[in-house]
């Protein structure tokens, strides 16, 4: 997929928040050696590895082809190549009303740490979550 087509997915997935990112956007962080995409016809993920950390930047699954396994996908992919970039831990921040995903990624071995208080527009919070790899 190209950029366009990565901000139009995520422009479906997060219309208020977290903000919606521009083709701009995803080709700069794709443009750093430290990011890398994981993408599939209906979804992508975005992640950053750091030495011995990962983070998940975001992970966009169109809202048609959403409980039918491509975030579980998606997310053991990242792992692997977290694993593989040298990771050991990786973190995320997820919004607070975000009931479906913050249930996958507990389901998937991700522990709330903390909270960003407002981070999201409207006051959302973030929470905060880590998973050894």
């Amino acid at each position: 997929m190209s950029a366009a087509a990565l901000a139009e997915l995520h422009l479906r997935c997060f219309r208020t928040h977290p903000r919606p990112w521009s083709a701009t956007e995803i080709e700069e962080l794709l443009g750093s050696r430290l990011n890398f995409l994981i993408q599939r016809p209906a979804g992508f993920l975005i992640g950053r590895s750091v030495a011995d950390e990962a983070e998940l930047l975001t992970v966009a699954v169109s809202p048609e082809a959403r409980r039918q396994g491509l975030g579980r996908a998606l997310l053991a992919e990242f792992c692997a190549t977290s694993r593989e970039r040298g990771a050991a831990s990786a973190f995320l921040e997820v919004a607070s009303d975000n009931d479906p995903a913050r249930a996958l990624y507990l389901a998937e071995g991700w522990v709330g740490v903390g909270k960003r208080r407002n981070y999201y527009a409207r006051g959302i919070d973030a929470i905060l979550m880590r998973r050894q790899l």
